[in-house]
């Protein structure tokens, strides 16, 4: 199963309605299984980015529309990175002649 981390800053909309924002995590986390994707880990940071989020989903399609849902509600911008844990990252290195 694919793993992503997700890299989000607040908008201004999610600024002013900051409050709410375990609570869209929340909603969130539920519009996720709905799509296919675990939010395993969300946390609030401080420094460039608002929150990172580790999810694991069926495949890229569903993940990408779970980002593009997240981002249509105006409360983040998304940065997804697709994330390689240690086998699979070994039988790519495999693959290199």
């Amino acid at each position: 199963m694919p793993a992503y981390i997700a890299l989000a800053k607040f908008t201004e909309q999610g600024v002013r309605s900051v409050k709410e924002t375990v609570a869209r995590a929340d909603a969130a986390r539920e519009l996720g299984r709905r799509l296919g994707v675990r939010m395993e880990n969300i946390h609030w940071t401080l420094g460039e980015y608002d929150l990172v989020t580790y999810c694991d989903a069926d495949n890229d399609a569903a993940m990408t529309a779970f980002a593009l849902a997240i981002s249509a509600a105006g409360n983040v911008k998304f940065e997804t990175l697709r994330a390689f844990p240690r086998e699979e990252m070994a039988a790519i290195l495999k693959k290199i002649p």
